[in-house]
């Protein structure tokens, strides 16, 4: 008897079939749509800075949404996680643990001078639900964010969020929620001298998914001046920028600024557990000081992903990711900026960034999308910007070697020549 066997082609191409129609039955037909814009292509293995697909092809990770900062399962981090697996991943929450205790005396060793509290959670939106209940816990009714600005999709935090597609079908809203321009300090200066000391403040020191929006210089710190000056409450929301990811420990240090919260997320977790932080003066703190009870979470803090947070921070200091960070940065923004001069000049309006945080602004959306697709064809993830939706963003890993950066580079410069033949056979006036 003849046995037929199966190609690994064929076998990926069933497998993709398979989990496209189980995306469809139980998780979300659009995702399953999205899915198949990329080819129905599945992420099965990762490793540094590069994923590997069902059907071994190999991309760059210059996606991840902030996430891997250090790589995929930098070897640091999954030496921590994989001992705390082995003796006690999960704690009551009864007794005292060390784990967590460890993580978080590491996490306040690296913030700017004055945050020693932290209260960890899993997502970035929980770590900003509990910045704004230390807010309204203090006594701040009233909570200022910004246009462009993205917080997350919890309740609290897409009232901070202005996005007006993801607000709507959950309206009514959080009361007393107001949005700003970002980068105007007049306009907040007004509505902080209409309301002393009822004022919470919650933005970014880099606007990451409103297309990578930089504020003007000295804005930050004009922030924090006008918010003491007028008895508020300041949240700086690090769950993308910080972490190494600017080029600095956090955004706060690039102008001094020492928040009422900072929050951090994202890398925190080393790419390989999900933890997120709220990190707080001991003031602002001081509500969730008197009662343990009042904001608790069962898997906050629990000790696999506390092991994750250390080896995390230690994978950052040995290996001077923050100062990598830098460097790469000052290398990909200018040649991306060039390729995109040069190539696209009709259909770039701005190459902006900084450290690992790069945005290229298109002059539609429908182009952003087109090419992520074309970044895809050539073996580069990259990501959307959630609100701003003509932006192309890279976040890549602080771990990128030569050979990295400059397969990511040509295959910046093959997209975009690909993207402006893609342009030219468009019908005129659609896409």
């Amino acid at each position: 008897m003849t046995v037929i066997q199966e190609s690994p082609a064929a076998s990926s191409a069933d497998a993709e079939a398979e989990v496209l129609g189980l995306y469809r039955a139980h998780l979300s037909k659009g995702r399953a749509t999205l899915a198949e814009l990329f080819g129905s292509h599945m992420e099965v293995a990762s490793e540094g800075a590069w994923l590997t697909t069902s059907d071994g092809e190999r991309f760059l990770n210059a996606g991840g949404y902030g996430v891997f900062v250090m790589g995929a399962r930098h070897p640091i981090v999954m030496e921590e996680v994989e001992r705390q697996l082995r003796t006690h991943p999960t704690a009551t929450r009864i007794l005292l643990e060390p784990t967590v205790a460890r993580a978080a005396e590491a996490l306040v060793s690296v913030l700017p001078p004055g945050l020693d509290r932290v209260h960890f959670a899993l997502s970035g939106a929980e770590a900003v639900e509990t910045g704004l209940k230390l807010a309204r816990a203090g006594g701040f009714k009233r909570t200022v964010s910004m246009r462009g600005g993205y917080h997350g999709k919890t309740l609290g935090a897409l009232s901070a969020t202005a996005k007006e597609v993801y607000q709507r079908p959950f309206r009514p809203l959080v009361p007393d929620f107001l949005h700003l321009p970002f980068g105007d300090a007049d306009a907040l200066e007004a509505e902080l001298a209409a309301h002393p000391g009822e004022v919470c403040v919650i933005l970014e020191p880099v606007q990451g998914e409103g297309g990578v929006i930089i504020p003007p210089k000295g804005y930050l710190k004009r922030v924090e001046e006008l918010v003491r000056e007028y008895d508020g409450f300041l949240i700086l929301d690090e769950v993308q920028s910080g972490f190494g990811r600017l080029g600095e420990w956090w955004g706060a240090d690039i102008e001094g600024v020492l928040p009422d919260v900072l929050l951090a997320g994202k890398a925190l977790g080393g790419g390989v557990m999900p933890v997120s932080a709220a990190v707080a003066t001991r003031k602002a703190f001081r509500p969730f000081d008197k009662d343990p009870y009042v904001h608790t979470a069962t898997f906050s803090g629990q000790p696999v992903l506390m092991a994750a947070v250390q080896g995390a921070i230690r994978a950052v200091k040995e290996e001077r990711l923050v100062t990598r960070a830098l460097d790469l940065g000052a290398r990909l923004l200018p040649a991306i900026t060039e390729i995109a001069r040069r190539n696209i000049p009709d259909l770039v309006v701005d190459v902006r960034g900084r450290g690992l945080l790069i945005g290229v602004e298109l002059v539609e959306a429908g182009l952003a999308g087109e090419l992520l697709i074309e970044l895809f064809n050539h073996g580069v993830v990259a990501n959307h910007s959630m609100n701003g939706s003509s932006v192309v963003r890279f976040t890549p890993p602080a771990v990128l070697g030569d050979t990295d950066v400059d397969f990511l580079l040509n295959s910046f410069d093959l997209a975009t020549r690909d993207l402006v033949r893609g342009a030219a056979k468009m019908p005129e006036g659609g896409n």
